[in-house]
């Protein structure tokens, strides 16, 4: 899900920073592994840039910054600014936070695994497995593949436009209806209220519903929820403790920070405390809760065929054009691909949400990975701390 304005196809950017934190820095926290590891001052010294871009970030307004990169050389993790506004208490280096729509890889993973094992295809259509779902004002679910859902091309309307529901989870209201359980279904119909976006394969468009409908049919073809698939295919393989997919559990599980959101008004002089509410809101499309170690983890596992068989992994990095606003960003089911300032090719996913901005980036080979979050949803730009890292000396 997103509340702000997107850039750089990853999560969202926003307005100059209304609280300025330069003295609640925290130091980094180095933890080199493998061999040889470098001595301490090098591998500060080698990710001064990252770190610095963090620090940054607080400046212009965000509370807090955790986040771990990890190289040929070893691992690193950095912090800067505080996880609790009341008690100053810093971020925390192993700090679990709400990934939001970094959820949409993991489920993209769980279907191209199903299609590998002959379960289902990328052309079927949404209405083989959800007959009836996807119709309604022009939307037709025998012209949506599973494909399209996954890359955005379906023109599904999102769900998260419709201006009841801008008013009531988007703004102040949603303080109101934060424990409110949503379904799929209840969702879906949202979005079927509207006309499509455009006719499916004639354009792109980032829509939460698309990953709905994923994980809708996930549980179609499993019998199982996606959550329970998504757990036992990558979590419990990969060794993700600090992972999780939470259904209608409000509480972010400990150790974490506290999370933080001025409601798409980065002027505002109230900051709100979000960090509790019932992730069902966000669904297959966003509620899942991760840390920076679990993040990298994933995504280099995944990058580098530990997940996926080939053929479906070629499936999933096959790109398709963003929008104009993105010319040099592609999409393709469930990771975004871009290049940094320098030229390196990344891929990676992201997403914000109520008090969140959390970001994973990776190289093509898998070998170079860096994820972090940020606990407040109103300032701060994630593309330096990118670049600073991927380009950074």
């Amino acid at each position: 899900m997103t509340t702000r304005t997107m850039k750089f196809g990853v999560a969202g950017t926003v307005a100059a920073a209304c609280l300025t934190a330069a003295s609640l820095t925290a130091p980094a926290v180095a933890d080199p592994v493998g061999a040889p590891a470098p001595a301490h001052a090098v591998e500060k010294d080698r990710h001064r840039s990252t770190q610095q871009a963090m620090d940054a970030a607080v400046k212009e307004g965000v509370p807090g910054v955790t986040g771990q990169a990890i190289d040929r050389h070893g691992t690193w993790s950095g912090t800067s600014g505080v996880g609790n506004l009341k008690t100053q208490q810093p971020r925390g280096a192993q700090d679990r936070y709400r990934v939001a729509s970094t959820t949409k890889t993991f489920v993209s993973t769980v279907l191209l695994q199903l299609e590998a094992e002959g379960e289902i295809g990328l052309d079927d259509t949404v209405e083989q497995w959800l007959p009836g779902v996807v119709r309604g004002h022009g939307h037709d679910g025998n012209k949506i593949t599973v494909r399209r859902l996954l890359n955005h091309t379906s023109g599904i309307y999102n769900w998260t436009l419709d201006p009841e529901i801008r008013r009531t989870v988007f703004s102040k209201e949603f303080l109101r209806h934060r424990y409110a359980t949503w379904t799929p279904e209840q969702q879906v119909r949202i979005a079927m209220r509207h006309q499509p976006d455009f006719a499916p394969g004639k354009g792109w468009n980032y829509a939460d519903t698309n990953y709905i409908l994923a994980g809708m049919i996930i549980e179609k073809v499993t019998g199982h929820t996606y959550g329970d698939e998504i757990r036992q295919r990558i979590i419990k393989p990969l060794g993700l403790h600090g992972t999780s997919v939470p259904g209608t559990d409000p509480r972010l599980p400990q150790p974490s920070s506290r999370s933080y959101s001025k409601f798409q008004n980065p002027e505002a002089k109230k900051t709100y405390d979000v960090t509790e509410y019932n992730p069902s809101v966000a669904g297959a499309a966003g509620e899942m809760i991760s840390n920076s170690a679990d993040l990298n983890r994933f995504f280099m596992a995944l990058l580098r065929g530990e997940l996926l068989p080939k053929k479906q992994l070629d499936e999933m990095t096959t790109t398709t054009p963003m929008d104009d606003q993105h010319p040099d960003v592609r999409y393709g089911l469930g990771l975004r691909q871009f290049k940094t300032s320098c030229g390196t090719e990344v891929w990676a996913h992201g997403g914000d949400f109520h008090g969140t901005v959390a970001v994973a980036v990776t190289t093509r080979d898998g070998n170079h990975a860096l994820a972090f979050n940020f606990n407040g949803d109103w300032a701060g730009d994630f593309a330096p701390v990118i670049d600073a890292e991927f380009c950074g000396k």
